[in-house]
């Protein structure tokens, strides 16, 4: 008996028993379902990260730092404190000395390097606002870009003007301004420098040469403002890496803001990251592999880490993989589920047409055309249920990505869900392997009954 001829008797099989048919069908439909609408979030997902990286960050850039923690994140709290370690958002980190970043520019490859001017302003004033702000300032980042709710921002690889601020939208919002509005005010940094570190004996040189007067002018605090003017209100937007809760100034202004308040103390030119420029046509990840053995060199326990874009990337597509194989692990659950479905189903089916086997078998036809027959019936199952489940998927998919694309602001144009076709082929046609794995067993059964007996059956 030819194949096609067993795969459509069993179609028109499965059609005398509709109900049954459509039922174990629909309990492959929830597992093709889930692991579609998986298929479709990672892809989009992975696309969206990709596009992600690929629109903020510079691919020619590297991150350099000297503590891991300020990738992996740590909490506050009581720690030791060290010369070289710096205060940032109530956490402590291990900092880059000016030594350090002399040894990552002379690296084969490196354009240049920029630290991270931290400036630790005592407050901030907002024009016609009385009130004063405490808030973290820093230098504006061209290798990120951001989005803006209000004003310009230069292209990506381009730094803002010496007196410019960016303030995020969530501050505008705590002003009662509107964005469009807090564009071209000015903000003013109120700095104070701490007094001067002297040793007794400077103190005793002091107070001999020039007097007490002399001296409580050298301890005493300095302080001064710094007014700078709004130039863009950077937006909140999945799609911006860059979404600080803090002031970005200009690099210019950061360096000289930030040697102003360190100077004459062990702050003085410590950094907790820099940015490198890698030259173009130079791979970023050679230049990262060489960064480690060239601190090596100079000091084995100095220790430096640098993730590049394509390190942003992987560990944002990890994140994705991880939360798709949690969704995928509930489809695989009601694939399990289904096949015991499968399984009964066509035990049942055996049992019913025992005289039917019976009679197929006194006419010619052989054990294992039996066999066949009753796994193309579980193929049809597995068949019908997948392309049922991933077209609901997809139809579901289509009406929510709209929603989705809203809720997370992520553009026009830009959906969550992406489905492709060769993907859910796939997926339909695994269906249909393990529909006929789980009809093996009553096909099995069917193949060795024996006619005469079967005949007999009532």
């Amino acid at each position: 008996m030819k194949l096609q001829d067993i795969f459509a008797r069993a179609g028109r099989s499965l059609r005398n028993a509709k109900g049954r048919t459509v039922l174990t069908s629909l309990a492959i439909a929830v597992g093709a379902f889930t692991l579609t609408l998986s298929l479709a979030a990672g892809e989009g997902a992975r696309q969206y990260a990709d596009k992600l990286i690929s629109s903020n960050v510079d691919p020619q850039s590297l991150f350099v730092v000297k503590d891991d923690s300020v990738f992996g994140g740590v909490s506050g709290g009581l720690q030791e404190y060290s010369a070289t370690a710096t205060q940032y958002g109530g956490i402590s980190f291990k900092t880059l000395s000016a030594k350090d970043l002399e040894i990552v520019s002379g690296i084969q490859g490196v354009e240049s390097v920029t630290p991270t001017y931290i400036v630790p302003a005592e407050y901030v004033t907002f024009e016609d606002k009385d009130t004063k702000y405490t808030t973290d300032i820093t230098a504006y980042d061209p290798s990120v870009r951001s989005e803006v709710a209000a004003g310009n921002l230069p292209p990506l690889g381009q730094q803002i003007e010496s007196d410019a601020v960016v303030v995020p939208q969530a501050y505008a919002e705590q002003l009662g301004i509107k964005p469009k509005e807090l564009v071209g005010q000015a903000v003013t940094l109120r700095l104070v420098k701490a007094n001067a570190q002297l040793t007794p004996k400077q103190v005793e040189t002091i107070i001999k040469k020039q007097g007490i007067k002399a001296l409580q002018k050298k301890l005493a605090a300095q302080s001064k403002d710094v007014k700078l003017i709004v130039v863009a209100v950077s937006a909140k937007s999945s799609t911006a890496l860059s979404t600080s809760n803090g002031l970005f100034i200009s690099e210019v202004k950061a360096k000289e803001l930030s040697d102003y308040l360190t100077k004459g103390t062990d702050q003085y030119q410590q950094y907790v990251s820099a940015t490198v420029k890698v030259k173009d046509g130079v791979d970023p990840e050679k230049v990262k592999e060489a960064i480690g053995p060239a601190f090596e060199k100079e000091d084995k326990n100095s220790t430096v880490s640098a993730r590049s874009a394509k390190d942003l990337q992987a560990l944002l597509f990890t994140i994705v993989n991880t939360l798709q194989g949690i969704v995928g692990g509930f489809g695989v659950i009601a694939l399990i589920a289904s096949v015991f479905g499968i399984i009964n189903t066509q035990y049942i089916s055996v049992l019913e047409r025992t005289r039917e086997i019976g009679l197929m078998k006194a006419l010619g036809m052989r054990g294992h055309h039996v066999s066949r027959l009753f796994q193309f019936e579980a193929a049809w199952i597995g068949l019908l249920g997948g392309i049922i489940g991933a077209g609901i998927a997809w139809g579901v998919g289509y009406l929510l990505n709209p929603w989705i694309t809203e809720q997370l602001s992520l553009g026009d144009g830009t959906y969550l869900l992406i489905f492709q076709p060769i993907p859910i082929a796939v997926l339909i046609l695994v269906l249909v392997i393990i529909a006929m794995l789980a009809g093996w067993f009553p096909a099995r059964k069917a193949a060795k009954l024996d006619p005469i007996e079967a005949l007999r059956t009532e």
